[in-house]
């Protein structure tokens, strides 16, 4: 039996990531310092150790204590906005908690890792769908970090046996159950739920892009998907010698005004969407290729936009 350490695995993916891990047959230790994630939604089979992934010396003795096989990394700070406000915060907790992990795994001989990458590392790509070819040019501090992110694993896999994956996740939304709710802020789906909690019309940000309906268009991909596909890619990252980047969501868009549908149809009224002036630097249209991560890892998602718009609104409060 095979034992996976999760950092962030308290956050509301690592949650689901932890369940999924478990029922695979494998063991769970999740490394979290409760900064955002919930001591509650660590499973009772799950070993928990609070820490910071930066305290390399921590991360460490929960590598050799538990005897680790390989590491699901999930912590980080991400938020694009505050990461533009707080470029500092942004290297010091995603590019040096991947410094000290990476060293921490040397030290112990860990050798499988799967990294939570994003789709943020390719910026505004000139094409849709968008390949793990297409040159990558981040537009935040936040999008920066996860690009940074992957070229330490790449050289340190050069340098010392390391198998590894990195998920470029698009656009994560829904629960798979009731407790394990996205209660983030920055997310489109629990914004318009807060904005319907206080009263308010939720806001389209921008009707003039060139797209179907003026909306920008993305790539929703629903949580228990993405946390399927980390069972996959840990699955392969134990397979051997593996160095390998997946985008991670449906091959299909769904636009801003597609998703107010959507919100409307499962809370059962009209929710009196309206538009307002387009945020800055929102692209036009973000969907995935979804060729690859079908093709060699054998994945692909079943959950679609009402799944995902059920599932969070059944999870609210």
């Amino acid at each position: 039996m095979t034992t996976w350490l999760l950092t962030g695995g308290a956050g509301y993916i690592g949650a689901h990531v932890a369940r999924d891990l478990l029922a695979s047959g494998r063991q769970v230790v999740v490394l979290d310092d409760l900064s955002a994630g919930h001591r509650d939604r660590v499973p009772a089979d799950a070993a928990f150790v609070e820490a910071s992934v930066l305290d390399t010396d921590a991360v460490r003795a929960a590598l050799t204590s538990y005897d680790v096989t390989g590491v699901i990394h999930l912590a980080a700070k991400k938020a694009v906005g505050e990461s533009v406000e707080k470029p500092l915060l942004y290297f010091r907790e995603n590019v040096g908690g991947m410094t000290s992990l990476l060293q921490a795994m040397a030290d112990a001989g860990t050798r499988c890792l799967v990294y939570s990458s994003s789709a943020a590392v390719y910026g505004e790509p000139p094409w849709s769908p968008i390949s793990e070819d297409t040159p990558c040019a981040p537009l935040s501090p936040y999008g920066q970090t996860k690009l940074i992110g992957e070229w330490m694993v790449r050289d340190e896999a050069a340098a010392r046996p390391l198998s590894w994956v990195a998920l470029r996740y698009f656009n994560v939304a829904g629960a798979g159950s009731p407790e394990l709710g996205d209660t983030s802020a920055n997310n489109l789906i629990p914004m318009v739920f807060d904005a319907l909690d206080r009263g308010e019309a939720p806001q389209v940000f921008g009707s003039d892009y060139p797209t179907a309906d003026g909306s920008c268009v993305r790539d929703y991909i629903h949580v228990s998907d993405l946390s399927e596909a980390h069972v996959a890619a840990a699955a392969l990252a134990e397979s051997g010698d593996v160095a390998a980047i997946f985008n991670v969501g449906t091959g299909t868009g769904a636009s801003v005004w597609e998703v107010m549908a959507s919100v409307s149809d499962v809370v059962g009224r009209d929710i009196g969407a309206v538009a307002v002036e387009r945020r800055a630097g929102d692209p036009p249209e973000l969907v995935a290729s979804v060729d690859r991560i079908s093709g060699e890892l054998g994945w692909a998602a079943s959950r679609d936009l009402r799944d995902m718009v059920a599932s969070a609104w059944a999870a609210r409060g």
